[in-house]
């Protein structure tokens, strides 16, 4: 059964950190714009990540920077949707320079290095620029984010020293140029549209989550679909929402999830008093890094949404046949 919650919508900029590095009391609750600061300071615990995930008929691209203060793990890479052609990178760094990702609001360009391995992105007044090259892919992205496009920001908190902000958005027109061994794609904003997860925080060692989202139209209907669970359970805050022609539909609720971890491409479930979806996977990759006291592994899905979900007005609305992804990751961090 799912668990009701009351969540305080936050309206104005907040600090996520009090002067001493604590949470700051004031930061939890969500918003639908930007409108946490992030002042984390000091080292060893810090995470900060962004990532992207860009799907076009034909190509699933993704982007990711995540920066533990002792290592980051950059990754850009093109899947072809048809053939299953993968191209691009991902590489770990270890003792990362610090700056390497700023705060998105502020204007700031983000760069991440590793061999044979570049990613830029690059806040714009369009959205955000996205420039990566490999030995083996190059693309160059424009993520449409127009004044008042409304994406989903929670805080988070375990305790005063272990708390996550995070931003989650959907339905981000993106176009540009990707390019692979003998092939290019041109991405349409008209036809491509993206995920984005944006992090900050301060994570327990051991955490699991799982995660969902997609983007599409069903009924004529700009539908976009995040879910969440595990991270958030026990806590006051949850990162569920559905977008509805653009506005965000806060679904204040921990959700229910049932799925087979011996079979990922069997259909996934998740209910709750707003939401009865079942995502259905055409595509599964394993991700996995174990060096015993660092340790990430990522079951990841490809594939399509379909049910319910009950708008702010109590209207049910059909989700059919809605492209995206879901996971459960594990991590010792």
């Amino acid at each position: 059964m799912s668990d009701q919650l009351v969540e305080r919508e936050i309206t104005a900029r907040v600090d996520i950190c009090l002067p001493d590095g604590r949470l700051n009391p004031e930061a939890v609750g969500w918003s639908r714009f930007p409108q946490h600061r992030s002042n984390l300071s000091g080292w060893g615990r810090n995470k900060r990540f962004e990532y992207w995930c860009i799907i076009a008929p034909d190509l699933i691209v993704s982007a990711n920077i995540s920066h533990h203060d002792y290592r980051a793990n950059v990754s850009a890479t093109a899947v072809d949707r048809e053939t299953g052609a993968k191209a691009g990178k991902g590489a770990n760094v270890w003792l990362p320079r610090a700056n390497m990702l700023s705060d998105p609001t502020y204007g700031v360009s983000m760069r991440a290095d590793a061999p044979g391995l570049t990613l830029r992105l690059e806040p714009n007044s369009a959205g955000t620029r996205l420039i990566a090259e490999t030995a083996d892919m190059r693309f160059d992205l424009q993520a449409h984010t127009p004044p008042g496009h409304e994406s989903m920001g929670v805080l988070v908190p375990w305790s005063s020293s272990r708390f996550q902000y995070t931003r989650k958005d959907n339905c981000i027109p993106v176009e540009g140029l990707v390019e692979t061994p003998g092939r290019q794609y041109r991405l349409s904003a008209d036809t491509t549209l993206a995920l984005y997860d944006h992090g900050r925080g301060r994570w327990p060692y051991h955490t699991r989550w799982n995660w969902g989202a997609g983007s599409g139209y069903c009924d004529g209907r700009q539908l976009g679909i995040n879910i969440g669970g595990k991270w958030t359970d026990g806590t006051p805050s949850s990162e569920n929402f559905v977008r509805i022609d653009g506005r965000v539909n806060k679904i204040s609720e921990h959700l229910t999830w049932h799925y087979d971890p011996k079979d990922w491409l069997a259909p996934w479930r998740v209910t709750g008093a707003r939401v009865d979806l079942t995502f259905t996977p055409n595509h599964h990759q394993l991700y996995l890094f174990d060096r015993w006291v660092i340790m990430a592994r990522a079951d990841h899905c490809f594939g399509h949404f379909n049910g319910t979900v009950v708008a702010d007005d109590g209207t049910t609305v059909p989700v059919r046949e809605i492209f995206g992804m879901i996971e459960e990751v594990e991590r010792r961090w």
